[in-house]
């Protein structure tokens, strides 16, 4: 049985990974501004300019960097300031092009990039980002490297932004968002600024890469925690219309894909590779026997009941309560996981603490499913 889960949970893995897709950001702004400092503190490893990638078209000075769900759009050799009108030459030519492609291989949305002690904003750099807004692509223009005090930003990035502000720039809020990316280890400036622009450029990212942009952040665990539960909620839905069709066999059965594709859906959210989350699924599916009966069926027996129908067919509402439930605890686990507060023994997870974290957080939401196969 473990072999079997571990299979179907690898396929479920693969196809989710393909579904979530990839979202992609242009990072631009002049050298030296800290743009890899900024979107390295965002998703939580070197990921921006490194120098590999391949690039956007044929020719081209625009390169992406692609890292699991995120894709990173940046210059090589060219600056802004030297060479405008090369970029948005190149620029312009790869997104009209891109606009046929799948979405995941789209520009999505833009940071603009502003040294926030700079002081000025330049002509060239207004007409780049006007530019960028008439390609159809949002801006979201963040002043970098802001150092704040007893809450206040420096004056100087205070009277920059008003300047920004007054140009009336096509810029998502039209405001830039101050920014402190790294914590200074002479001065002790802590970072901020960060959840700000995440929250900014996932409202106007395309619904269809929001989820790709929730899994590859690594900064808003409230952000992946909402997009797991739309995952949830889809495989509640699901579920109940599984268990609703008579079927010549037990419908705990039809449940086990639907959960199985909840389980990768969320761990991929949470950037948990494939084996950590394989490994997880079954220490926490695996609570009912040493044996480790690793599905939805095996772990039915917790719901007094449940298969009581004849052939232990399960009616749409013990369905639905029931995935609802397995999903609010797996969710647990993964935000665990992610935060690398999960038990270990000898330096390696504890399967059997993961397995018992599991049984207790799904143990906390079967009474909701008792009480609605009593009253439904």
């Amino acid at each position: 049985m473990t072999q079997w889960f571990t299979e179907s949970f690898r396929a479920e893995f693969a196809k989710q990974e393909a579904e979530l897709g990839r979202v992609n950001i242009g990072v631009f702004g002049k050298t030296g501004v800290g743009k890899s400092t900024l979107v390295n503190a965002i998703f939580g490893e070197p990921v921006a300019v490194t120098g590999i990638g391949a690039p956007v078209t044929t020719g081209s000075h625009l390169y992406l960097d692609k890292r699991g769900s995120l894709g990173v759009i940046d210059t090589r050799g060219l600056e802004l300031g030297r060479d405008d009108d090369e970029i948005v030459k190149e620029l312009t030519k790869a997104v009209k092009e891109s606009r046929g492609k799948p979405i995941d291989e789209q520009i999505h949305i833009v940071w603009y990039c502003v040294r926030g002690m700079d002081r000025r904003f330049e002509e060239f750099e207004e007409r780049f980002v006007r530019t960028l807004d008439s390609l159809g692509l949002p801006v979201v223009l963040v002043l970098t490297q802001v150092p704040m005090r007893d809450g206040m930003y420096h004056p100087d990035a205070v009277e920059l932004a008003r300047q920004l502000e007054v140009r009336n720039l096509p810029i998502v809020d039209g405001r830039p968002f101050m920014t402190y990316a790294m914590r200074d280890q002479f001065t002790g400036q802590p970072p901020y600024g960060l959840v700000e622009v995440l929250g900014a450029t996932f409202r106007r990212a395309p619904e269809a890469v929001q989820g790709a942009l929730a899994a590859a952040q690594a900064i808003d665990l409230e952000l992946k925690g909402s997009q797991a539960h739309k995952a949830i909620g889809a495989a509640v839905t699901a579920a109940a219309a599984a268990a609703a069709v008579p079927i010549p066999f037990s419908s705990a059965a039809i449940l086990v894909p639907v959960q199985l594709s909840m389980m990768a859906r969320i761990a991929q959210l949470h950037g948990l590779g494939l084996d950590k989350s394989a490994l997880l699924a079954i220490a926490s599916t695996s609570v009912a026997t040493s044996a480790g009966r690793a599905a939805a069926a095996g772990l039915l027996k917790f719901i007094p009941g449940a298969g009581s129908v004849v052939g232990g067919v399960i009616n749409a509402s013990v369905a639905s309560s029931f995935t609802l439930a397995m999903g609010q605890a797996w969710l647990v686990v993964c935000q665990r996981a992610f935060a690398g507060t999960l038990p270990t023994l000898g330096g390696k997870l504890d399967a059997n603490a993961v397995g018992h974290l599991f049984e207790s957080e799904l143990a906390k939401r079967l009474p909701r499913i008792r009480h609605k196969q009593q009253t439904g």
